[in-house]
């Protein structure tokens, strides 16, 4: 599946490396029950970034998406 990269992926990218950040707060801040703004769920499917014990980080996907 491809996902574009909008300016809310771009958003939550930035907001991901602005410093530690758990799965808890990601969902925290970029749950959604709208399925038109899943930015979080686009950005896992594309392989953008990657949530485990240590955190969330982005993948090198996600940091070439940064530019």
């Amino acid at each position: 599946m491809v996902v574009e990269i909008t300016p809310s992926i771009l958003e939550l990218l930035t907001w991901v490396t602005a410093r530690e950040r758990t799965y808890d707060d990601v969902v925290e801040a970029w749950k959604s029950n709208c399925p038109r703004y899943a930015v979080w769920d686009d950005a896992v499917t594309a392989g953008l970034v990657t949530a485990g014990r240590q955190g969330v980080a982005l993948t090198e996907r996600g940091l070439a998406a940064l530019g």
